[in-house]
């Protein structure tokens, strides 16, 4: 603890999530929501002895995308599920490898993947370099690997560098 804000993206982002969780702007909740984005990273800063560096601009673009995705996606499922029939969907397990090394890099890969309507990240090997995931309609399995590893994993490997 060699700072007052060992994190202060988390503390940023700690306080954001409150307020919008509160759901009111007062001296009150911005207050109490900066004693939370403060002592919050002071009390976990041990458990984050390694840190990966985070390019901040990259990961605004990063969560702007992947916004935008959860959008069109909720429309894509709305349209299978509507339109078309039980018997010509095509779900799949793909197994993705992974580049990325950080824990961190990994769990966000996972989670956005996760957000995404249609998808779902079920396990990470034990060895750390696949994920595996369940798609509600994958065509062409080995497109949609790689459509996944560009879109959000080559991103993630600019954000975490």
């Amino acid at each position: 603890m060699s700072r007052l804000i060992p994190h202060p993206g988390l503390s940023a982002l700690l306080v954001i999530v409150w307020m919008v969780m509160v759901n009111d702007l007062t001296f009150g909740t911005l207050f109490l929501g900066l004693v939370i984005g403060i002592v919050v990273p002071l009390f976990t800063d041990a458990y984050w002895p390694e840190r990966p560096p985070i390019r901040f601009a990259a990961g605004t673009a990063y969560v702007g995308l992947v916004v935008w995705d959860i959008i069109v996606a909720n429309f894509e499922v709305a349209a299978i599920i509507l339109f078309k029939p039980n018997h010509k969907l095509q779900p799949a397990w793909l197994a993705i490898p992974l580049e990325l090394e950080s824990p961190e890099a990994i769990t966000v890969f996972a989670g956005t993947i996760s957000l995404t309507p249609g998808t779902v990240s079920a396990d990470v090997s034990a060895c750390g370099t696949y994920l595996l995931v369940h798609a509600l309609h994958a065509p062409d399995p080995a497109g949609e690997i790689a459509r996944t590893k560009a879109r959000y994993e080559a991103r993630l490997k600019r954000i975490f560098a």
